[in-house]
């Protein structure tokens, strides 16, 4: 199973600049999506953005234009780009491993979640 572990969130002032980045390890091979997720105090977890095998990207409507996501294949690591950040986008940030749904061995058994890192915006 993948194991996954966040890291660059901090205290930002709005209008910065961030990157976070998620560290794969273990078994990959069921992982055909990677994404990233955020919870605000008092809210649902969204969905931030993804990026597929094929390194097609998704980003949700509040961060399009703002946001990008991307990964390295080599280092096993996937990277959210936050830019002209704002308060509203305080939350804890999620990384996300997906598997293919259309392998007949991959199941839901093999998502995986990483314990999240804070980022925080003032005005």
């Amino acid at each position: 199973q993948v194991q996954l572990v966040e890291s660059g969130g901090g205290l930002m002032q709005a209008g910065d600049s961030l990157t976070l980045s998620c560290a794969a390890s273990g078994d990959t091979i069921c992982i055909s999506e990677w994404g990233w997720y955020r919870q605000a105090p008092g809210k649902e977890r969204e969905l931030v953005a993804t990026i597929d095998s094929l390194d097609n990207t998704y980003s949700s409507d509040s961060v399009k234009g703002r946001f990008s996501i991307s990964r390295d294949k080599a280092r096993r690591t996937v990277a959210l780009q936050l830019n002209s950040l704002k308060p509203e986008d305080t939350a804890i940030y999620y990384c996300h491993a997906g598997h293919d749904p259309s392998s007949y061995w991959c199941t839901d058994d093999d998502d995986a979640w990483g314990q999240g890192t804070q980022v925080t915006v003032r005005s």
